[in-house]
């Protein structure tokens, strides 16, 4: 009997989707949560050599789906770790993202072509770390319109 209710119901959940090939990063429950409590921690200053983060904007009027992609650059010929790279929805609680984008990830950076999340405001952290184990991090806000 599962067998049967199994198949329509993959077969509604991609209807329901922008696309058999979308990437759900936030779900409408996550996006529900409320904002984070207290400060969120800024990029720092000064000379670093640990990793840096770029997020790429997608443009002005962002809708769903979008392309998500950030650019990781590394320093004193240390190589960027892919298996090191994570993402937090910063909410309360935080959620962990990192399953969610590790298709995408490569040492260049992370490339998602058809991310989908619901109208909103989100804050995003991205942490990764080179191979001589710096940690680079960045905050950024994704601003979706319906």
């Amino acid at each position: 009997m599962m067998k049967r209710i199994w198949p329509i119901f993959v077969a509604t959940s991609l209807a329901m989707s922008g696309g058999a090939n979308a990437t759900k990063l936030i779900t409408e429950a996550e996006a529900q949560l409320p904002p984070p409590k207290g400060a969120v921690a800024t990029d720092r200053r000064g000379i670093l050599r640990a990793p840096k983060v770029e997020f790429v904007p997608p443009g002005d009027a962002v809708h769903s789906p979008l392309r998500l992609q950030l650019k990781f650059e590394s320093f004193g010929g240390a190589k960027i770790d892919p298996e090191s790279v994570k993402m937090t929805f910063l909410r309360t609680p935080n959620v962990d993202l990192t399953a969610r984008i590790k298709p995408f990830v490569q040492a260049a950076g992370i490339d998602m072509p058809d991310t989908e999340l619901p109208p909103g405001e989100y804050m995003l952290r991205v942490d990764v770390k080179d191979s001589d184990g710096r940690i680079g991090t960045a905050s950024f806000v994704l601003k979706i319109v319906p």
